[in-house]
């Protein structure tokens, strides 16, 4: 599973969530509630955070039980 890690570097830069909006425009990330990221929005958010991709993206093999229960039930598997 891929997370995004953007409240915790929101959190080390001391940024509120409306700081990164103020800066990118881009609301939906935050959260971890997304199923696709433009390259165009993470770079963005990369230029507003002074920061590269792997420090706001990480492929993850195990998930946390607080992660999957904000993700919600398994999307079905496309065939």
């Amino acid at each position: 599973m891929i997370r995004i890690l953007l409240s915790t570097r929101l959190g080390e830069r001391k940024w509120t969530q409306a700081d990164l909006v103020r800066e990118t425009g881009i609301n939906d990330l935050y959260h971890e509630m997304t199923d696709r990221v433009s390259l165009e929005q993470l770079d963005q958010i990369c230029k507003a955070l002074d920061c590269d991709i792997n420090e706001i993206l990480v492929r993850e093999e195990k998930i946390d039980e607080r992660t999957r229960q904000r993700m919600g039930p398994a999307p079905e598997r496309r065939k």
